[in-house]
């Protein structure tokens, strides 16, 4: 039903444009989780998890280990609904500290014959104290909730530390984990946190904060699909260091691999590709930074999930939990299902990774 009845009308929704079809999806989901007995009725057609899939990673149980990646609900305004739709954890965001508009319009594109996307967003969001006090209104929302965290953009990169500390601090009670984004393509000068000299101060700085306030949470890093295996590794080496919780795999890449022929006009568009081109890179750099750390740094893989068969493809390279994006655009919350089916049927053959290498 979502790919020929759904999925058509939301394509044409502001005649084509691919934010109008995102921002009506979400505000359709909070008015249904607002509706008495809506929620429910979902969750029995999405939402009943099969046994043998629930995992804890980081010290986190998860229901289930198939999540929604951070940038599908930004301001986290329709938290109820996504776990009625078979998600076993969310990431809202990506946040920032001050409250910003994003890029301009357009900047979301749809590449059908590809499966992909195409964005230059730019992290618009309401504010890391706009997101505290909508947490605070939900109360438990009966999952895992991580928050994914960035710079703004008025924000001078040597002053970036501050910004994401602020965040945090602002966030920490409500989050069961916290990733550091430092990867996006569409915030200049972002990428260069990655750098192991940036990235060592901002981790230190994030910790030391964490621990002023109470009990710790894991904090994770997402790094972008563009790195050489050489900066992996030394990026790799200083989470070590300091204590990184776990390792998100990838972000979207700033190439423009595997594109379809009709796509082939779109990739002149700037901005980061996400979907099926995505699932080879993100899979060899969850299998290289597996390799790298033995299997004792948890990977949350992400890029290119759009049927079972990816999401198991980033499990056997070495992730413990894989996250949904422009799978679900295209395919739908039937695939959050068939992910959760497929993975309970395979359980008993493929153990859970913890990060544990013992």
């Amino acid at each position: 039903m979502y790919r020929k009845v759904i999925r058509p009308v939301l394509y044409r929704l502001g005649r084509g444009d691919a934010e109008v079809a995102h921002e009506q999806t979400l505000h359709g989901l909070r008015r249904l989780s607002r509706v008495p007995g809506a929620v429910p009725v979902l969750a029995s057609t999405y939402g009943a998890l099969p046994a043998g899939v629930d995992r804890t990673v980081f010290g986190v149980r998860f229901p289930s280990p198939v999540g929604l990646a951070a940038g599908m609900d930004k301001n986290g305004i329709a938290l109820p609904a996504w776990r009625a739709l078979g998600f076993g954890f969310v990431e809202v965001g990506t946040v920032t500290a001050q409250p910003q508009p994003g890029n301009e319009k357009p900047r979301l594109f749809r590449l059908v014959d590809s499966e992909a996307v195409i964005n230059r967003m730019g992290f618009n969001n309401l504010g890391s104290a706009a997101l505290a006090e909508r947490l605070a209104a939900y109360g438990d929302l009966g999952y895992p909730l991580g928050i994914s965290i960035g710079k703004s953009k008025v924000t001078p990169l040597e002053e970036a530390v501050e910004d994401y500390v602020t965040s945090l601090r602002r966030l920490y009670r409500y989050g069961d984990y916290f990733a550091v984004n430092v990867s996006s393509p569409n915030t200049p000068g972002l990428r260069e946190l990655q750098d192991a000299g940036h990235l060592r101060e901002l981790l230190t700085a994030l910790h030391e904060e964490a621990a002023s306030l109470g009990d710790p949470k894991p904090i994770l890093v997402k790094i972008a699909p563009d790195l050489t295996e050489a900066a992996i590794d030394e990026l790799l080496g200083v989470c070590t260091d300091v204590g990184v919780a776990g390792i998100i795999a990838t972000n979207t890449t700033i190439g423009r691999p595997g594109l379809a022929p009709a796509d082939q006009a779109l990739a002149a568009e700037t901005g980061g590709l996400s979907g099926r081109p995505l699932a080879e890179i993100s899979a060899k750099t969850v299998a290289h930074i597996h390799a790298e750390t033995g299997g004792a740094l948890p990977i949350i893989g992400v890029g290119g999930v759009l049927d079972p068969d990816d999401a198991t493809r980033l499990l056997d390279a070495g992730a413990s939990l894989v996250q949904l994006y422009t799978g679900l655009i295209y395919r739908g919350p039937g695939l959050v299902r068939a992910t959760n089916r497929r993975l309970a049927a395979a359980s008993d053959s493929h153990p859970a990774r913890t990060g544990d290498p013992s």
